[in-house]
């Protein structure tokens, strides 16, 4: 590899590193404007709390948990300790190469994204501190392994031994639909059966600003050309045919969501515009290598088409998934790990057939079982890690602070100035007293919204 090839595929994911840093503020607006009023700013604090805590365990152990040699050649784990602090990657490769820290960069985003992912199904009723507790315990317990399994390939001269389901299953996952989307999503339907529902399930505070929710959604679209196209590692066509997949299944989930909308309610709506959008993306994630932007196409509208579905059995079976994470990210994640198994295209950068051109059934069973592995062990440790936090520190606010709202009785803020009246003797404006006072005033005005 050429010095001016390293120069180019390191600018690209440098920028590429940039794009999905944007993820994490717009997940934050795109979950703060879905929620009540009273909760928009605990939204926020919880998708950044979870960045931060799994950022700083990714320095120390996460990076050699998923990519360092796999522990005994199980493809596993890695070796935890091997890049212990990061500090082996400050060194340029005796070859050239793209700069180890620029893909642990790269990588340390995913993790972070995944864990914040999480946090939309128990909006409105989760301790802060025992979420930012499950975070880190469960990127070391579950993301990191199944990233290890997933993402972790061979070195050529196999000096390192990677991941069971990269290397030994051969499954197809281009960017992240079972290590990033299936994991989040079914953590996120553990985490809320051990937590309940909200008191006042199945009526919910309404989405108060759907206009930041539409902005939330804009950015993590950007975010997801890097995510996506980042995720080939090169400044090549592998990049490229990942991001026009990845924007052709945008557009093809948006109508897929709106239709199923007008067809079963007589209105297309903005938020089901801003969830088509984002199940797309979801299913192109493990998809963007291997099909053709027609396959893409299909991912797409069938991932608006099904998940739209999908998120309404909630109310079916009174699992309070408070903001879809489950009928979105799980179901658009299996649903575009599966496809590949069809619509995987030769031609297509992963170079592998599926069923539906002559390649048999060959890649969908190696599909099927990924995508079986990852539940299956997720379900079971997710619920272990929930219920142990629970018994001992205890994962629920009390009734009243949900009733009240958690921006004001975890963080001691409000989003919004909703009134404009003095505040008592002996606060301080812009104190956490203030910020209560001024809240529980503007909302009695407004209705306890």
């Amino acid at each position: 590899m050429t010095e001016a090839i390293v120069a180019a595929n390191t600018a690209w994911m440098l920028a590429a590193f940039a794009a999905v840093s944007l993820m994490v503020p717009g997940l934050a607006m795109f979950y703060g404007g879905m929620v009540g009023i009273k909760s928009t700013l605990n939204m926020a604090m919880m998708t950044l709390g979870a960045a931060a805590v799994v950022g700083v365990l990714w320095i120390l152990v996460g990076y050699s948990a998923s990519f360092g040699d796999s522990l005994g050649g199980l493809g596993l784990l890695g070796d935890p300790l091997e890049y212990f602090g990061s500090g082996k990657l400050l060194t340029a490769p005796a070859e050239p190469a793209l700069p180890p820290a620029v893909f642990s960069g790269f990588q340390m985003l995913f993790a972070c994204i995944t864990v914040a992912l999480i946090c939309g199904a128990v909006a409105d009723r989760m301790k802060f501190g025992a979420w930012l507790l499950f975070a880190g315990i469960w990127a070391v317990l579950v993301y990191f392994p199944v990233a290890h399994w997933v993402f972790a390939f061979d070195t050529a001269d196999g000096s390192v031994l990677g991941g069971w389901i990269a290397n030994k299953l051969k499954a197809i996952d281009f960017a992240g639909g079972t290590a990033v989307h299936i994991n989040a999503g079914i953590a996120a339907l553990a985490l809320a059966l051990v937590l309940g529902k909200r008191g006042a399930f199945p009526n919910v505070p309404r989405p108060h600003s759907l206009p930041l929710t539409i902005l939330g959604a804009g950015m993590l679209f950007f975010g997801w050309f890097g995510f996506n196209g980042g995720s080939a590692l090169t400044a090549g066509n592998g990049a490229a045919v990942a991001i026009l997949n990845t924007a052709a299944a945008a557009c093809a989930g948006i109508c897929g969501w709106l239709l199923v909308e007008r067809l079963r309610e007589g209105v297309a709506t903005s938020l089901g515009a801003s969830s088509g959008l984002v199940a797309a993306l979801v299913g192109i994630t493990p998809a963007c290598g291997a099909v053709s932007p027609l396959g893409a196409l299909i991912v797409g509208g069938l991932s608006g088409v099904v998940c739209s579905f999908a998120v309404s059995l909630k109310y079916r079976f009174g699992i309070d998934d408070s903001l879809d994470v489950v009928g979105i990210h799980l179901v658009g994640g299996i649903l575009g790990t599966v496809l590949i198994g069809f619509l995987a295209d030769p031609a297509a950068p992963n170079g592998v057939a599926g069923l539906f051109y002559g390649g048999g059934v060959d890649q969908l069973w190696r599909q099927s079982v990924a995508v079986l592995a990852v539940f299956g062990y997720t379900l079971v440790v997710t619920l272990i890690i929930a219920k142990v936090i629970d018994l001992t520190m205890g994962l629920r606010v009390p009734a009243d602070a949900e009733r009240d709202g958690l921006d004001v009785s975890l963080h001691g803020e409000a989003a919004y100035a909703l009134d404009l009246a003095p505040v008592s003797a002996g606060a301080t404006p812009g104190s956490a007293v203030a910020a209560a006072e001024s809240y529980t005033a503007g909302a009695a005005k407004a209705g306890a919204q």
